[in-house]
């Protein structure tokens, strides 16, 4: 098992910077791949920026230039960084893992997820 806690959420004006944290504790010793989706009013959850085992980091096209996401491999965390929000942002993100090389919304494990709101 591995759990997930994020931290960095809150209320933002467009325009603003946040950097969403996740630390990953329990049985950790493998390799993760790890990654942030997000879940917005009538819309499904999907894919923001993930780290997969192997290949490359994939990026939201909509947050591609805006968002960055880097792991901390020796503390088993996982960051984004939120450049230039806007209010089309707002969503719970969570933070997710998985022991497969890839990771997409089906992955085992999940934080309890963080609001972010950017208001205009």
């Amino acid at each position: 098992q591995v759990q997930l806690v994020e931290s960095g959420g809150g209320l933002v004006q467009a325009g603003g910077s946040l950097r969403l944290s996740c630390a990953a504790s329990g049985d950790t010793a493998g390799r993760l791949s790890m990654g942030w989706f997000r879940s917005a009013p009538g819309h499904q959850r999907e894919s923001v920026a993930v780290i997969p085992m192997i290949g490359r980091i994939r990026y939201l096209d909509s947050v591609k230039g805006r968002f960055t996401v880097f792991r901390e491999y020796d503390r088993n965390a996982v960051y984004l960084q939120m450049n230039n929000l806007k209010v089309e942002d707002t969503a719970v993100y969570y933070c997710a893992a998985t022991y497969s090389s890839g990771i997409n919304t089906d992955a085992p494990y999940w934080g309890q997820g963080t609001q972010v709101t950017v208001s205009s």
